[in-house]
């Protein structure tokens, strides 16, 4: 089990006036990750959830509070916590001067794995994503969806319980970008705890057991995607406002959506379920990535 207590995490920083003031990244922060599930940590840009995920990979220490894995703190056993942990970063950072083989290879050395496991982990990884073939390949000839699946196994090498995703799918066209939620899919099957942030909010619905939503450095929401839909109202009615764009409204029953848009002048009105992003909205009053 993983868990933030009253974590709180500030920067300094110059204003304007070139005086020196504080940011609050992280604002006391309790949070709890069940071991074998799929999270997904959700909020606007400049929301919280790099900072977090900085803190809890260790990437940065926090300025108050306590991270645990199981017993174990990040600010005493971060050695140990690293064997526990694999991280898949947003941005490509393969040595592009070496082969598929090699950047696998360098990985495995880095975690101290003899040769023997490394070249049988190395095989059974590249298998797993489908890209045997390409194991003498430069990196730079690789698509973009195979980086992506190339990045995963990298990470998953020295078999760590827990694996971070931030932004896995970034940038993916649609059908590469349901293949890589088919692996994640077979990961989670495979015993790993995954901690995952999108910008992608059917991603999050399609993925994960439970999603904490942050804003402004702060947990305001945390349950399975359909309660917080549950919640909020389980239908939506949207319609063109003058200006063009498109304005919607939540309702708990059918009844009240059918009746409100049967009263409604505007154009283009249309009655549908509520759905993750609805709810994002409706309890940040930002897109997810304003």
């Amino acid at each position: 089990m993983l868990r933030l207590e009253n974590v709180r995490k500030t920067f300094l920083y110059k204003n304007a006036k070139g005086k020196e003031s504080t940011k609050v990244a992280v604002d006391n922060m309790n949070l709890r990750i069940d071991d074998g599930e799929i999270f997904g940590l959700l909020g606007p840009n400049g929301a919280g959830k790099t900072t977090i995920i900085k803190m809890l990979t260790m990437l940065s220490r926090p300025t108050k509070g306590n991270i645990y894995y199981g017993k174990l703190n990040t600010r005493n056993d971060a050695q140990a916590i690293k064997k526990l942990i694999g991280v898949v970063p947003q941005h490509i950072n393969f040595d592009q001067d070496l082969t598929v083989g090699e950047n696998m290879q360098l990985h495995g050395r880095l975690h101290h794995m003899p040769r023997k496991d490394r070249e049988q982990c190395i095989s059974e990884m590249l298998r797993y994503v489908e890209l045997s073939e390409r194991v003498n390949d430069s990196v730079r000839a690789l698509s973009g969806g195979m980086k992506r699946r190339l990045l995963i196994v990298r990470a998953l090498m020295h078999k760590p319980s827990i694996l971070f995703l931030d932004e896995p799918t970034v940038a993916l066209d649609p059908q590469v970008r349901r293949r890589i939620w088919d692996l994640i899919r077979k990961m989670h099957k495979a015993g790993v705890t995954i901690v995952l942030t999108t910008h992608y909010i059917e991603e999050a619905e399609a993925l994960c057991d439970r999603v904490a939503i942050i804003n402004k450095g702060k947990l305001i929401a945390l349950d399975t995607p359909k309660a917080l839909q549950e919640k909020i109202g389980s239908y939506a009615v949207e319609w063109d406002k003058e200006n063009g764009e498109r304005e919607f409204k939540i309702f708990h029953s059918k009844e009240q959506a059918k009746a409100f848009a049967n009263n409604l002048s505007q154009q283009n009105i249309l009655r549908r379920r509520s759905n993750l992003e609805d709810v994002f909205v409706e309890l940040t009053g930002r897109k997810v990535n304003s």
